[in-house]
């Protein structure tokens, strides 16, 4: 049997801004058996993928995706915002609904060919993970599939994507 998770995500009304109704997934982090079966629901989606790398996007892609890589037994590669790598990075930059945006990664994070899942917490309008996949496109991997903890259908994220493969356990 296998948890609901959705019964841990907490609906924070006029949050951040009056209008907006926020996913809040602290107690779903807060709880080891369903933050564990997060975890092992896309444990079990990639386990056979002969993955290199996942790829988690600035924060609360770490927090899906460095436990994610330690189950599957593989490298943990973060993409971060601008002058958080101490190292040579390449970037690029993204529009917002207000403005731009830049992630960075380390030139030498990947290597061509590697294939890598890139987790993220939410997919709202796609405009962070298809810079994050411009971005490991650059660095030649391949990009097997973005996943994420929640999908907010209504906003469009998914159509961003384009053919890009993608994975989400929630929907809203």
């Amino acid at each position: 049997m296998s948890l609901d998770l959705t019964q841990f995500v907490r609906n924070i009304p006029d949050f951040p801004i009056p209008g907006v109704q926020f996913k809040d997934i602290t107690p779903l982090l807060g709880n080891a058996q369903a933050f564990d079966a997060a975890i092992e629901q896309f444990a079990q989606r990639y386990a056979n993928q002969q993955l290199q790398a996942i790829v988690g996007i600035e924060s609360r892609g770490f927090i899906f995706g460095a436990p994610l890589a330690l189950r599957l037994g593989i490298g943990f590669v973060p993409i971060r915002k601008p002058g958080k790598l101490p190292a040579q990075t390449i970037g690029v930059d993204y529009s917002l609904e207000y403005g731009t945006n830049r992630l960075e990664i380390h030139n030498d994070a990947l290597q061509a060919g590697d294939r890598v899942v890139v987790v993220d917490d939410l997919l709202a309008t796609g405009g962070t993970v298809v810079a994050a996949c411009d971005l490991l496109n650059q660095l030649g991997a391949e990009v097997v599939e973005a996943a994420f903890l929640i999908e907010l259908t209504f906003l469009g994220g998914r159509e961003k994507l384009g053919d890009r493969p993608f994975y989400a356990q929630i929907q809203y």
